[in-house]
């Protein structure tokens, strides 16, 4: 069971009329690692009720930051939509999660995988010390319409720019969001994308090898499924904290 504490939300931001992030304050003792997540959520009468999200703020930042999306009657996310500057939520006192740089073997290229709101962890881990451990870091977000892409002008303009790690942003960091229902650039489901070979020639970037390539993956339990299979076809073996391997998975998301 996880341990909860009191935090003061300090911002709201409204991606669209159902994707909103949020920051709050962090406890001094919170410490966790970039790719991890913690259970948010609220005190509903006097009964906590929470959900894993994932932290989207890297760990060096005094604040703790969430992306969310408003479920229809959703117990907790339609609460949580209409939180205001000031107000209390529940943060646990222990991170968890396997989206960490631990469970990877060593790599040239770290390809992170995420699907809506799985981008969360991934903003934490290009705001981070990633690029220490990889020559390149490629950045996979899908969405189904283009104002869901939370973060893209970030990632594109504003990160780059990053007092602290900016310079090796704009050398190692690809940014490559694509949607599955509006005119955009880059269109069509990732899975799609690599069984076609269109995603490695979009980016000019060779297909997945066990030598080089790593994958991190926040996504839905059938994209995940997919994806596995698609992995193992390329000879890529799954990691864990006790062994790491060519790539991770997150199921704490799935609903």
């Amino acid at each position: 069971m996880h341990l909860l504490s009191g935090r003061i939300v300090l911002s709201v931001r409204y991606w669209t009329d159902t994707l909103f992030s949020f920051a709050c304050t962090r406890d001094p003792s919170f410490s966790f690692d970039s790719g991890q997540f913690a259970m948010v959520g609220l005190d509903i009468n006097d009964q906590p009720l929470t959900r894993a999200y994932g932290i989207a703020s890297p760990n060096s930042e005094q604040g703790l930051e969430f992306l969310s999306v408003k479920v229809p009657d959703g117990p907790l996310t339609s609460r949580l939509h209409r939180l205001q500057v000031g107000e209390p939520v529940l943060v646990s006192h222990q991170p968890s999660g396997t989206l960490v740089l631990d469970n990877l073997l060593p790599g040239r290229t770290l390809w992170l995988r995420a699907v809506g709101t799985g981008i969360a962890p991934f903003m934490s881990l290009i705001r981070n010390t990633v690029y220490r451990r990889f020559e390149r870091v490629v950045l996979v977000h899908s969405r189904r319409h283009v104002p869901e892409l939370a973060y893209r002008d970030y990632a594109m303009v504003g990160l780059p720019k990053h007092p602290l790690v900016g310079e090796q942003v704009r050398k190692k960091l690809i940014y490559h969001p694509t949607v599955t229902r509006d005119p955009f650039p880059n269109t069509g489901r990732v899975t799609g994308l690599i069984e076609t070979g269109r995603l490695f020639t979009g980016l000019h970037l060779a297909p997945f090898v066990p030598e080089h390539d790593r994958l991190m993956l926040c996504a839905s339990t059938r994209m995940l499924n997919e994806l596995h299979t698609l992995l193992q076809k390329h000879g890529l073996v799954e990691g864990s904290r006790s062994t790491p391997g060519h790539y991770v998975a997150e199921l704490a998301f799935v609903p």
